[in-house]
Order: structure tokens, then C-alpha cells, then sequence
């Protein structure tokens, strides 16, 4: 175990914005919790929680990877609509201490699956309308109320029934 430092400096950070990844045209991964992951000599890598990623299609493999910084590296091999990609993704499930943060999180190759930011506000864009019940799907703006004397606005409470 080697300990990272100003020779090998790795630092940790949490990503300031939401990441997906991306395989066959499908989203196996998004989260606003990635962490990213800075090592001398290599480009930035985005560690996902696992809770976050579709292991479904995910088989782990026999590969594994030793870093003298973090540890050993086990790995998955994504299925999906009869394309793979063998051991795109891997996984620190016991890292050595200096790097616990990223136990058993995810990070994919870049060159076998698209990861990419996401910009949260596209992702789940602010709700400034309601819509009541009912056939009239009446909108109504958060925060407004509307009397029974004029137009003022008011969110209404769903009918119990429907």
C-alpha cells in the first residue's frame, strides 16, 4: 500500500453537478451524488454509487486490478440489447483507507460507455404549475390561491375520490 502524496497527489471531490452514463442508447447510471476522482497522470474519473447504477445489466467478471494507491479492482462486463462491453466497469469494493470514500462505487471507461454531466435543472425542471382535478385541468400557480369572490389563485387539494 502506497500512500498518495505530492509524488502521486489523488484527491476526491464531490461532483458540483448530476452525471449519467450511458450505454446502447440507454441510461444505466445517474446520480447527484458522483464523486470525482483526480489522479496524477490519469484523466478525471466519475464514481457512481452503486445504488445508483442499473446492475442488471452488469455481470462481474474475473479481471481484477491492483493500484499500489487504492487497491484491488474487480470488474463488470455491461449487457444490454445484445451489445457488450467486457470489462467496462470496475469497482474498489475494499479500497485501501486513504480512499474509502470510494468503496464500492462504480466508475466506467469512457472509450466503452458515454459519461457525461448533466444539468439538474433540465433533469427536473422547476414545477411552477399544478393542475387540479377534474376535466378542466385548470392550472394553477404554486403559491398563488384563488378566492370564491375573484381570480385570486389557490392550490386546490385533490377530490379524495380520484
Amino acid at each position: 500500500m502506497t500512500t498518495p502524496g505530492p509524488d502521486h497527489p489523488i484527491t476526491i471531490e464531490p461532483a458540483a453537478k448530476r452525471w449519467r452514463a450511458r450505454f446502447a442508447g440507454h441510461v444505466i447510471a445517474d446520480t447527484g451524488e458522483a464523486l470525482i476522482l483526480h489522479e496524477a497522470g490519469h484523466p478525471p474519473r466519475v464514481y457512481f454509487p452503486r445504488a445508483d447504477v442499473s446492475m442488471d445489466y452488469m455481470s462481474r467478471t474475473e479481471a481484477t486490478t491492483h493500484c499500489p494507491y487504492k487497491g484491488d479492482a474487480a470488474y463488470y462486463t455491461v449487457l444490454m440489447d445484445g451489445q457488450f462491453a467486457e470489462n467496462a466497469v470496475w469497482t474498489y469494493e475494499h479500497p485501501f483507507p486513504a480512499m474509502d470514500a470510494i468503496a464500492g462505487r462504480l466508475a466506467f471507461y469512457p472509450e466503452m460507455v458515454e459519461i457525461y454531466e448533466v444539468d439538474e435543472a433540465a433533469v427536473n425542471p422547476p414545477s411552477s404549475l399544478l393542475f387540479r382535478g377534474g376535466t378542466d385541468r385548470e392550472a394553477i400557480r404554486v403559491g398563488e390561491s384563488r378566492s370564491s369572490g375573484g381570480s385570486e389563485l389557490r392550490p386546490t387539494p385533490p377530490h379524495p375520490s380520484r
